[in-house]
């Protein structure tokens, strides 16, 4: 019952394999929310982006939602990281600096460092 009420509630609820045991939670999509789009980046202008490229001849329907998706988990996550940066400043407003804190502080984001000057 529990579950069937976690299904398209878009939290993440377990699953029992073969064996019984449960499985790794698994985020689930909402699907009864009328509307809702599984991204929020206009794909219209990841698609104009991606075509922008010379590089690029076809990209696929498919392709460009992925790279949307995509965008959107880096931009959350560094956004993330940058605010916490502000609340250690004691401060809600993200800053410049705070951004520069989070390429700094995480290694994942050390491809970005120099690119804000």
């Amino acid at each position: 019952m529990a579950a069937a009420a976690a299904a398209g509630s878009g939290t993440p609820r377990e699953e029992e394999g073969p064996a019984g045991e449960a499985a790794a939670l698994q985020p689930q999509a909402p699907t009864s929310v009328p509307g809702a789009r599984l991204s929020r980046l206009p794909l219209a202008r990841v698609k104009a982006l991606v075509k922008a490229d010379p590089d690029v001849t076809l990209a696929g329907q498919e392709a460009i939602f992925i790279l949307a998706r995509a965008a959107e988990l880096f931009v959350e996550t560094i956004a993330k990281d940058a605010y916490c940066c502000a609340q250690q400043g004691k401060r809600k407003t993200l800053q410049r600096r705070d951004l520069d804190s989070a390429i700094e502080a995480v290694d994942e984001f050390a491809f970005l460092e120099g690119t804000l000057d």
